[in-house]
């Protein structure tokens, strides 16, 4: 089969690639055990979105509507995009380029307050965002996010050029 033959078809292999996308950092999470940062879930909203939104192009083809189809693939794209942005910015964190949310960064500042506060502080574990618990050929998983992401971006670029063509 080849790729970029007909606009169905690539729509379902762009879905076929975000699904797979998003299924790898599931298993590395709930296999792996490598629990997300609260970045790491914000770069899953794309996913989230990109899938129905993908689902609905799919829908909109087989019956006969392409420029919904379009439309649905480029707010995909957008969202592909900007979050390969936010996977740059996350890795720039990573690598400590520039300061992170003071809330997963190691930034915060504690306040003395009243009650259970140090031990509750004990009991909780908060996932760093500054800090790359793995990585593959020099890139952690936010980096690998950017990559994905924008390759996606680009992937739903050429079908929604594709698109406005029928």
């Amino acid at each position: 089969m080849q790729l970029f033959s007909t606009p169905l078809k690539n729509t379902y292999w762009f879905l076929a690639a975000a699904t797979g996308a998003i299924l790898i950092a599931l298993a590395f999470e709930h296999i792996g055990g490598y629990k997300p940062c609260p970045l790491c879930l914000q770069e899953r909203y794309a996913y989230y979105l990109a899938m129905p939104l993908t689902v609905a192009a799919i829908a909109a083809q087989r019956s006969g509507r392409a420029l919904w189809a379009a439309i649905f693939i480029a707010i995909a794209g957008i969202a592909f995009l900007i979050n390969s942005s936010l996977g740059l910015y996350h890795s720039g964190v990573e690598w400590h380029w520039w300061p992170g949310p003071t809330a997963c960064s190691g930034n915060a500042e504690l306040g003395a307050g009243s009650g259970n506060f140090l031990e509750s502080l004990k009991n909780t574990r908060v996932i760093r965002c500054d800090e790359a618990p793995w990585r593959f050929l020099g890139l952690s998983f936010a980096g690998w996010s950017m990559i994905i992401s924008f390759f996606l971006a680009l992937f739903s670029a050429r079908l929604f050029k594709q698109l406005c063509r029928n």
